[in-house]
């Protein structure tokens, strides 16, 4: 897979789509928009788009409170579909120089916004992704009172990880992370089609097969547990990443 040239460069002031997927996230999704709307980026302009996918526990009605916001956009999706399904449907609305796909369940930090951008800003990268991985690290998942899981889900990560890696000819730490930041020119020929987190994966090797080689830059993270609300299934999600590997590294591209 060769590298693709530089993009041209980005406008003197580049606006930066956040996409914001939403499903039952009742207990954090007003702290995260906020934060969100609060945010000033030196030099960039910000669009919001938040998809809403259908909640049964109220966060359908929160989000609605910010549909007058400006530089905000609301997608209401009639039914879930999953993460990816909604991050699809955001894409389609998108349109900003830079994308960036910001879950609301505060498991990520705002705060490094600015060192996502750094790279495409300068030019020498057109896709970063944020990595919640340090050298040395194993584990990125601490859940109390939850440890075999936490263990399961760590354990996981490297093994699909080297999988990733071997396949594809990269050397990637977090390849997972929901931090992925790109050019939006990095989409054109492509074609998406999973719906849940098995997008990641399809997302990023679509990616690097277009030709774009991401560098990764340390985040800040904190993952919360199933308890507090983690939505991946444990048994079924990851059958749904072995499907959507073959498909994305040998299928078509469109």
């Amino acid at each position: 897979m060769s590298r693709r040239p530089p993009l041209p460069p980005l406008p003197a002031r580049p606006k930066l789509s956040v996409l914001v997927p939403v499903f039952n996230e009742r207990g954090t999704v007003s702290a995260a928009l906020d934060a969100l709307l609060a945010k000033r980026i030196a030099g960039w302009d910000l669009e919001i788009i938040i998809i809403e996918s259908n909640s049964t526990d109220g966060s359908r009605e929160i989000v609605l409170g910010y549909q007058d916001r400006p530089g905000v956009k609301i997608v209401l999706e009639d039914r879930p579909r999953g993460k990816g399904h909604a991050v699809r449907a955001g894409l389609k609305q998108l349109t900003g120089d830079v994308v960036l796909i910001q879950d609301s369940d505060l498991e990520y930090s705002l705060a490094d916004y600015e060192v996502l951008l750094a790279p495409l800003a300068a030019g020498t990268h057109q896709f970063v992704l944020g990595c919640r991985h340090v050298p040395g690290q194993f584990s990125i998942r601490q859940f109390k009172g939850q440890f075999f899981q936490a263990f399961l889900l760590n354990s996981a990560h490297w093994f699909f990880t080297a999988m990733i890696d071997v396949s594809l000819g990269v050397w990637l730490r977090d390849p997972f992370t929901m931090y992925k930041v790109f050019r939006r020119e990095c989409l054109q020929g492509l074609a998406f089609r999973c719906n849940r987190f098995d997008f990641d994966w399809e997302l990023l090797i679509k990616l690097v097969r277009n030709g774009y080689r991401p560098i990764e830059i340390p985040v800040h993270y904190h993952s919360r547990s199933f308890e507090e609300g983690k939505k991946i299934r444990m048994f079924y999600d990851p059958l749904t990443w072995f499907v959507a590997w073959g498909r994305a590294r040998f299928g078509p591209l469109n």
